[in-house]
This record gives structure tokens, sequence and C-alpha cells, in this order.
């Protein structure tokens, strides 16, 4: 929260003392879990521990990550102040505020700062940390390089989860001298580059990137929120010049081809609908699709003003997500060839029943614990959606804006579609609404699992 200071003294605003002193009851909380701990620090944690101690510490995160908003008065509401923060911690994007550009500057920074924050926390995690724990679907994770393996980058978590803050501070800082040249000011270039690489989303403007009428800054955050989408273990690879590794990747392959072949389909489509030029449609087409896919929500353009058949595919694009491994919410695509692969698998078994047919991914065999992890993975997730859609409708939003701010909260995307839409936000959303949605940000952003095994009853049990 300190490092907000600078830009709160360099305008001169009078949120200065609002930030010391959320800073310091930060560090004060910090400072008293610490002492109460200190001797408990030799004890091993276990899977359970694990388990708690990445839900509970984004929860803990959030709720003081509110301070700021709640003493600067820029977010008086505390339930407002709160979905703001969740949103920003679990990089999902959707925004309560209704005039972004009168908040002082130090507090967007801190708006922005809790995406990268976010950004890079699920990296560690699901890179370093919940392969060891068997949490979710990471063991997905562990056949390309993340866990302890010996395809690590390197065989401790402390030296991995740095060697990921390295990469991840470097195409920040690369992201961010690119869009400085490209005629944004050195504050909203900054915050740009935080949110873009967290795939969050938070923009400076009310008008988001469409604020910006340049190409060039279009095409270079199009380029940052693919890298952004891409497992960083196939960056870190890409970075040391091992490209061969990057392209024999299947999920790479599947999410670049794909995005593509999407994007130019979809501006054939735009440049038929609009009086957009080929480029402007190509543009629109490709940001609009990155955008969703990679889970950043970033806007140039309304997709759901183009046609309703747009609207629909731009609504199905939120459940596909990204790379695992990378900043990316949602279903992720390893996810989705898993389950291609072991359809038509199943289809071949009908006709061989006797024949032994292995479902590899990137060469290597995939067990049927991880097959059923997927095919479990996504049940629940087509449950929690479908669940989620109607309590939203109980709560008094229509059919619309129910699926679609469930969709995006569980993707972690941002804008949806209904009257939470890429030119909307979620101010409107009643108040039991926005404390749902921020559950099912949290539920989406830690892989389902994480969350919802502590609302079992054989969790807490004693053996």
């Amino acid at each position: 929260m300190a490092i907000c200071l600078p830009f709160s003294i360099y305008y001169k605003e009078d949120t200065t003392l609002s930030i010391i002193i959320s800073s310091c009851i930060t560090i004060l909380i910090g400072g008293i879990l610490l002492l109460f701990i200190r001797e408990r620090e030799d004890k091993e944690l276990k899977k359970r521990d694990g388990y708690l101690i990445v839900t509970f510490g984004w929860l803990a995160m959030s709720f003081t990550g509110t301070i700021p908003y709640l003493l600067s008065g820029a977010i008086p509401e505390f339930t407002d102040a709160f979905f703001e923060t969740m949103s920003g911690y679990t990089t999902t994007g959707a925004s309560i505020l209704t005039d972004i550009e009168s908040l002082p500057r130090g507090i967007l920074f801190w708006r922005s700062l809790t995406q990268w924050i976010g950004g890079m926390g699920i990296i560690v995690l699901t890179v370093a940390i919940l392969p060891i724990l068997g949490i979710g679907g990471m063991q997905l994770f562990v056949a390309e390089a993340p866990g302890i393996s010996p395809d690590k980058l390197k065989p401790r978590i402390r030296e991995t989860a740095i060697r990921l803050w390295m990469i991840y501070l470097t195409l920040t800082g690369a992201e961010m001298v690119l869009l400085k040249l490209g005629g944004m000011s050195f504050f909203d270039a900054i915050n740009h580059s935080l949110t873009t690489m967290a795939t969050g989303g938070f923009s400076t403007k009310n008008a988001s990137i469409a604020h910006f009428n340049s190409p060039f800054i279009h095409y270079v955050i199009v380029i940052f929120m693919f890298l952004a989408g891409t497992n960083f273990t196939l960056t870190y690879f890409g970075l040391h010049g091992q490209v061969k590794k990057i392209w024999k990747n299947e999920e790479f392959r599947f999410y670049s081809i794909s995005t593509l072949i999407i994007s130019v389909l979809v501006g054939i489509v735009i440049y038929q609908v609009t009086d957009y030029n080929i480029e402007n449609s190509f543009r629109s087409s490709i940001f609009s699709i990155v955008s969703i896919v990679s889970t950043t929500g970033y806007v140039t353009v309304d997709y759901t003003s183009w046609n309703p058949q747009l609207t629909m595919g731009f609504f199905m694009l939120m459940f596909i997500g990204a790379s695992a491994g990378s900043t990316a919410g949602g279903v992720k695509i390893v996810r989705h060839v898993i389950l291609v692969k072991n359809s038509f698998l199943e289809l071949k078994r009908l006709i061989h029943p006797n024949a032994v047919l292995p479902l590899r991914f990137n060469r290597k065999v995939v067990t049927k614990d991880i097959t059923f992890n997927v095919l479990a993975f996504m049940i629940i997730y087509i449950m929690v959606f479908a669940v989620g859609s109607v309590v939203m409708s109980y709560l008094g939003v229509d059919f619309m804006t129910a699926v679609g701010s469930v969709a995006t909260s569980v993707g972690n995307i941002g804008p949806g579609i209904g009257t939470v839409g890429p030119v909307n936000n979620f101010a409107h959303i009643p108040l039991m609404g926005k404390w749902f949605l921020s559950f099912l940000m949290l539920l989406g952003r830690l892989e389902l699992f994480t969350v919802l095994i502590l609302f079992t009853p054989y969790f807490w049990r004693k053996y």
C-alpha cells in the first residue's frame, strides 16, 4: 500500500494520510499475527493446512485491501469496496465505479496494484505450491513442468517463485515502455501494464482502452494479453531460447491457432455488419477475442452491439480460458483438450472394447485420475454457473444479466452480457448479489475445489 504514496504525494492529493494509515494498519495486523505464530514456525504444514492458507489468505488480502478505499472515501460503502478489492485480487476486473477518472491517482494505482499482486500470486500458487498439495486440477499442470518435478524451472519453490517474479516484472516493464512510446502518460502506462500482465482489465479511464484511439497501443496490449494468457513456464523457455519447446506444447498450439482463426472469422463478420474498414474490423476482433479468452476484460468496442450471434459467441468464449500456469482465469484450454480427446477415445473404445487406447497430452499418457479430475471440474463448473444464474435471477436481476454476471465472475473475466456488458458496470447489482459474485470470483480464481472442499464435512473430520 505504501508503494502508492509517491503518486499521491506527486499529484498533491488529500489521500496521502489515508494511504499511510492503511499501510500502518496492515503492518500492525501482520505483526500481531506473526507474534502469535512465531513459536509454530517449525511445525509441518499438511495438505489440509494448504487449503485453508490459500483460501483464507485470499480473503484476508481482500478484507484488508478495502482499507484505502474506505479511509479515502473513494468507495465509502464496505460492500462496494470489498467487491472492487476482490475483483482486483482475483484479477476479474468487474467494477462498481461509475466515474473511474474522478478517483485520486494514489487510489487508482492501489486498484491496479491489487490486480498485479493477485496475478502473480496465482502464478506462484499454481506453478510452485498447489501441485504439491494436489489441489483442484493442478495435477494436470505437473506433466508440463510446474510443481516440484524433474521438469521444474528450478527444484525449489523459492527459486521458482523468484524466477517467475522476474519474468512477470520484465514483461510488465517492457509493456510499460511500449505504451509510453505509443503516447500514454507514464501514470496510464504503468497502470495498464500492471493490469494487462495480471489479465485483470482495470483501467484508469471510464471508456477502458477505447479511450486511447491508437492502433499501436491496441496491438501492444493484444500482444501482452496473449503473453499473459500463456503458460509462464513456456515464457521462461522462450526467454532462454528454447523456442521449440513452446510450439511442441499442445495447449499453446491450440491457444494460438484457435485465437487467430476465431479472430479472422469474427473480423469478417464485423466488416460485413459495420462500417469499419478491414484493419479496424480485424483489430476490434482480435482485441476483443484475446481480451475475453485471456480473461483480461479490456474493452475497445461494445461487442454486444454488433449482432445477437456475435454476442452469443463472445458469451461462449467466457467458458474457454487461456493456458494453465498463466494469470488467466476460466476453465483453461488444457481441460478442454483433454475432455475432447477423451470423448473421441470413448467412441473408439465402443468399436474396439479390448483395445488399449491411452489418452495422451504432449506425448505423455494422462492418467485416469487426471481425466476424472477434469470431468469432475467441468461438471462442477457448469453446476456452479447454473445454480449461480438461478441465485442471481432470484436476487432480482434479469436473465441475461444473471447468466452474464455469473459467467464473468466465475471465469474472472470482467465484462459480461446484459446490463453488465462492456459499456456497463456492476454498480446496480443488489447488495447480496455483490457478495455472491465476490464469492464466485474467489471460487473461480482458486480452481473451485480449493474453496469448495472447505464446505465438506469430511474436510473438518479428525482421523
